[in-house]
């Protein structure tokens, strides 16, 4: 969990700097990424895990998940 926080948070500062000193381009380009990590992470941090927990949930003798 906080290794993928921790990863988008860095590139959204990153992002942020592209949007305040790029012209034209750039700072949509840097919208664009800004959104697409928001999603990103949601999706990572929260509907993985739901997934996750679900999927522990129906297995009442499984204590991990095998990939």
């Amino acid at each position: 969990f906080g290794t993928i926080v921790d990863t988008h948070v860095t590139t959204i500062v990153s992002a942020l700097f592209l949007f305040q000193f790029g012209t034209g381009p750039i700072k949509g380009f840097a919208v664009t990424l800004i959104v697409g990590l928001l999603i990103s992470m949601f999706t990572s941090v929260f509907v993985s895990r739901t997934i996750f927990e679900t999927e522990l949930s129906r297995r009442a003798q499984a204590k991990t998940l095998s990939i």
